[in-house]
């Protein structure tokens, strides 16, 4: 697992080390110059984002990163100290991937943004399905994440929410975002494990729970729900379940707004 003792130091993080040249990095100097030829940190970050998407997380390593550029790890280690600061170089570069709304347009509704912005958050988790497990394991500081964060807070802001309640209220967006996002991709993992695409395994789901009158009789709910789902297309369900849960966030946020306000007066 990578990360090691990075998590538990709230000073470590390569956005806040000095930029300078490590023993490391200076004993590969001669043969990253020789192998190196046009590579720079950009192609490597780039290249490891295409090996995450495709192999995932648990198979990534810098010698599979070397391997896949055609050079050794050695010149890898030239441009990125470790395994680590590689891995938050990485988050920072899919953050940069969302579009952010203007945060300072006076007429335009914040709710709006917010949903702009719960879309290309979730966008960015479900084309990187690595990145919920990297956002949590390190201070997710860099330039590209901080300049979302910033923009979130702004039409926050304008919201006429009470600052002291933007991170509970920001939290309870983002954690529905970052849930829907992870429950979704794993469905997508488990679905390509069983050599099955989406639809028809949902519906090898719901025929089997039919089948059964055991599940029928106690948990008919639920049956019955899988029964109403089996042969929706499922790009259009995540995307409805998703639009409604959003809207309910949302509305959560102004009710709770407007109740802090009448709890003051």
């Amino acid at each position: 697992m990578a990360g090691g003792n990075r998590a538990e130091n709230p000073r470590t993080s390569i956005w806040l080390a000095e930029e300078k040249p490590s023993p490391r990095r200076r004993a590969a100097a001669d043969r990253a110059r020789e192998q190196q030829g046009s590579l720079d940190r950009d192609k490597i970050v780039a290249a490891a984002v295409r090996l995450l998407d495709a192999e995932g997380l648990a198979k990534f390593s810098m010698r599979r990163l070397a391997a896949e550029l055609g050079v050794t790890a050695m010149s890898v280690y030239w441009y990125v100290d470790n395994k680590d600061d590689l891995l938050e170089l990485v988050l920072d570069e899919a953050s940069g991937e969302m579009a952010l709304p203007d945060p300072d347009a006076e007429d335009a509704d914040w709710r709006d943004q917010l949903r702009q912005l719960a879309h290309e958050y979730r966008g960015m988790l479900t084309r990187h399905p690595w990145v919920a497990r990297l956002a949590g394991q390190y201070l997710n500081i860099g330039p590209r994440s901080m300049r979302f964060g910033d923009a979130t807070l702004k039409v926050i802001r304008r919201s006429g929410v009470e600052p002291s309640r933007f991170s509970g209220s920001l939290g309870a967006l983002f954690q529905f975002v970052y849930g829907f996002a992870t429950v979704q991709t794993l469905y997508a993992e488990r679905c390509r494990a069983a050599g099955l695409d989406q639809r028809q395994y949902l519906k090898e789901v719901a025929d089997t729970l039919a089948e059964r009158p055991d599940f029928a009789e106690q948990y008919s709910e639920s049956v019955a729900m899988t029964q109403r789902f089996r042969d929706e297309p499922m790009e259009e369900l995540w995307a409805r379940d998703f639009t409604v849960g959003l809207d309910t966030v949302i509305a959560g946020i102004e009710v709770m707004r407007d109740r802090a306000r009448d709890e003051v007066s």
